[in-house]
Formats: structure tokens, sequence, C-alpha cells
């Protein structure tokens, strides 16, 4: 896989939404889906395969990855559906480690039912690891004591869905919170280390460009905000949702396609280059949409029309070494690689993103997140001289555990950029510790550096001195 990594979606039962249902979404229990996806979207389409069980979703997920001609070895598990963390906790706990058990004993069949502790264990040195857990949740599900549970179950990176930063729209659309609670959810996330992704929807009943215009330059540039990462949804009009209705009775009307692919190219030109553009538009077929845009590669269209402009995305995903190579047919040199820090306030901590990259910063080969949390972080192992590792990630086709390397990964990059961070943390904020949200797949790396699981803690720790 071009980012390193082989992400495998798992879609959760139908389960109702804790505050009922937004304007725009279909699907639900009733329609036999998770809140939110219809019946014929891939990952739905695998689950309803499988009677929506974890573990044969994951197994069939990896062997179309093998047919296909990859080498799954690092997998990002991104558990979707819903309000993920409002469903009974023991099911949570189940369907995590029926998710790591697939990777622990693939490609065989499951063995009774392991517990959580006892899947993460073995995942630790396993064939396929888990190098990388994502849980989709609501802002107001993502309070302190939500944060705790996510840390139990091994998550690394929570995808938010703020949709917007205008209250009157969120009111609008029946969501059920405020932008108070996206706001106090990304500080409280990461001050434990979480790496925040923002769904943000274009199109809203209530908005128009020049507003969603500006609420992608506040969440980038606004200290209350700076997600890591996005998902930009463009707003679809399906049967079975009350958009619907009122798209029906001639009341509401997405944007057209060239008004979309200008805003689109809009907000990619002013993303900072911290930021990953994760996806632009949703996986919906378009025969299940009633109204938006009539097209499946709504990506492309915006390159297209950004380099007839003579515009420049500068996010990470359009940086990324091994997508440079496919792109232009170069592929660059290790020795081009040249470190590159950038330091921002945000949430009311300091990040530092370390990068290795290209000297005209066209071409990013890694990087490393680095926060010194607010004074509000709740966590007990965090105290005024902890300094975290967010997010560790070096780009390029993804390389097996324990392989040598062609392309970009396993040369030391990896090392070189926690050496600078612990560096910048002991010397320029005076950290006495370093913290790392490690995916339990990723703990025998950070032991070969010095880290250990901290006694009682999800985390990993090593004395700066």
């Amino acid at each position: 896989m071009l980012s390193g990594v082989t992400v495998v979606a798992v879609m959760a039962k139908p389960y109702p939404c804790p505050h009922g249902r937004c304007l725009y979404c279909p699907g639900g229990p009733e329609a036999g889906t998770p809140q939110s996806y219809v019946k014929t979207s891939p990952a739905v389409a695998r689950a309803l395969h499988v009677g929506y069980d974890p573990y044969a979703q994951v197994r069939l997920r990896i062997k179309q990855y093998i047919a296909m001609g990859h080498e799954p070895s690092k997998v990002e598990l991104i558990v979707m559906g819903g309000t993920f963390p409002a469903m009974p906790r023991d099911y949570q706990e189940w369907f995590v480690a029926q998710a790591l058990e697939a990777l622990n004993r693939f490609p065989g069949d499951p063995e009774g039912s392991p517990s959580l502790d006892e899947a993460m264990k073995r995942n630790e040195t396993a064939g396929i690891r888990c190098v990388g857990l994502t849980l989709e949740t609501r802002p107001d599900w993502s309070m302190e004591e939500h944060v705790d549970w996510f840390l139990h179950l091994g998550a690394t990176r929570i995808e938010l869905g703020v949709q917007t930063i205008y209250d009157d729209v969120l009111a609008r659309v029946n969501r059920g919170h405020g932008v108070k609670e996206s706001i106090k959810a990304t500080r409280i996330l990461k001050d434990a280390g979480y790496k925040v992704t923002y769904h943000m929807m274009l199109g809203l009943p209530g908005s128009d460009p020049d507003r969603d215009f500006e609420a992608f330059k506040e969440i980038y540039t606004s200290e209350e905000f700076m997600p890591d990462s996005v998902k930009i949804y463009p707003t679809l009009v399906i049967p079975g949702s009350g958009l619907y209705n009122l798209w029906k009775r001639g009341e509401y009307k997405p944007y057209d396609m060239d008004t979309l692919v200008e805003l689109i190219a809009r907000i990619k030109s002013i993303t900072p280059p911290w930021v990953r553009i994760i996806r632009i538009q949703r996986d919906v077929p378009l025969q299940e949409v009633a109204d938006g845009p009539p097209v499946n590669n709504l990506r492309e269209i915006v390159w297209d029309y950004m380099r007839n402009k003579g515009l420049k995305c500068r996010c990470i995903r359009c940086r990324e070494v091994g997508r440079f190579a496919l792109w232009t047919g170069v592929k660059p040199s290790i020795s081009e690689a040249k470190l590159t820090r950038r330091r921002y306030e945000a949430n009311g901590g300091f990040e530092e993103f370390i990068s290795f990259e290209s000297s005209d910063q066209e071409v990013l080969f890694g990087f490393l997140r680095l926060r010194i949390p607010s004074e509000q972080a709740h966590r007990w192992e965090v105290d005024s001289n902890t300094a975290f590792i967010r997010e560790l990630h070096v780009y390029g086709p993804e390389t097996p555990v324990g392989r040598e390397s062609e392309w970009w990964q396993h040369l030391g990059l990896g090392r070189r950029l926690i050496r600078e961070a612990e560096t910048i943390a002991h010397d320029y904020y005076g950290a006495r510790k370093m913290l790392v949200i490690s995916a339990v797949g990723t703990r025998e790396y950070y032991r070969k550096l010095g880290y250990e699981v901290l006694p009682g803690s999800f985390y990993m720790y090593k004395p700066l001195e």
C-alpha cells in the first residue's frame, strides 16, 4: 500500500445513535444497516455477507488484498458504523478482540472467545500486526470518560463527526451537539495522545459555499480546532433520510458540480502541510443517491481543476513519497530527505510536526507528531513534565515487518524522528518523560528504542535524560 499500511474497515452491527437521527442520515437498525450507511456500500456489503461478524470481516478483507497482489503485514483497523462507543461495552470489547484475533490467526478459523487483553498480547508479535485502531464517534461521545474507554480498547485515532462549526446548522440538521463539544473533545483527545480526524460536510442546510470555506479556514487556523486530518463529505440526498423529504418538497438542493469542485479546490489550497485529507466523498454507490455529485471520482476531478488553475494542495496525502513516485515515475532517494520542524499552538498545548521532506518540501518521506499537553489534561499519566508522541508514520509501499526495504520504510527514518522528538521535548520544553500512544502491533518496535508499557496504562513510556 502506498501509504505504508493496509486499511481494513470493520462494520459494527446496526445500533441506534443515542441522540436519534441526523437530518441527512440514511440507514439504521430498521433498514438493516448501521446508522448513516446503505446496504450497497462496499464495507457494509462485506459485513452483511458475514452477518457483521468482526473476525470474518477482517479475514475476508485481508484475503481480498492478498488476491490483489498485496502482502498485508501492518494493518490499521477502522471500526465503523453509527456511534460505536454508545454500544454495550461488552460488545465493544468482544468486537475489537475478535478483529485482532482475525489478524493473529490469519487465515485460520476463530478458536474460542479470547479476552481483549489476550488478543492484544498475541498481536504484539503476530505475523499481521495492528499498527493502528481507529474508532468513529461523535464529539459529545468523546469526553473524559469516553476517552478512558477508548484507551482500554486500544484505540490510537479517533474520527469525530464534527460536520460543521456553525451551531445554527448543527441545530437545523438535528445533530444533537454544538460546536463547544467539538472544541472540548478535540482538546481532551489530543491531551490523551490521540490523533484526531474531523468529518466535515459541505452544503448542509443553512450553509453555503462561503460559510463552508470559512469553516475550513477556522479549523485550520484557530487553536481551538486544528485537526490532524479531515474527511470531506459533500452532502448527499439519500432516500430514507429526512433530507430526502426536504429535497422532494423543493426545500433543499445540494451544490452543483462546478460549485463543489471550486469549493474543494479552495479548501485544498489552504490546507496546512501537517494535515492529511484522507477522503473526499463518501463511499456510497451512485444508484443510492437521489441528488449530489453524480461521480465517484471527485478527488481526481478536483486535482485536474487545480492543475489547470495552477493551484497546489500541500496536505500530507498529496506529498507522500509513494504517491509522488507513482504519479511522476521518479523514485526519490532517501538521501534527499531533510529534517523539517513546524511548531504551532493547538488546544491549549504545543504541537511539533517533525518530518523528513525533500528540500523543496514537495515530497514527504515520514513524520512524527509531538505534543506538549495542556494544563487541563485529565489522564493520571500526564503531568507538567510529560511529552507525547501522538503519531509516527514513514511512507512508501508497505514493507512487511522484519523485512528489508527497497523503498523508504525500515531505513531508519522512524528512529531518527523519535530521537529528534526526544531531544526537542527534553531540551526545548523541559520534558522528563515521553509517552507514546502505541498500537499493540507497534509495541515491539518501541521496545527496541527503550520504551516499555507503563504499568497500569495503555501508553508506552520512556524517561528523558
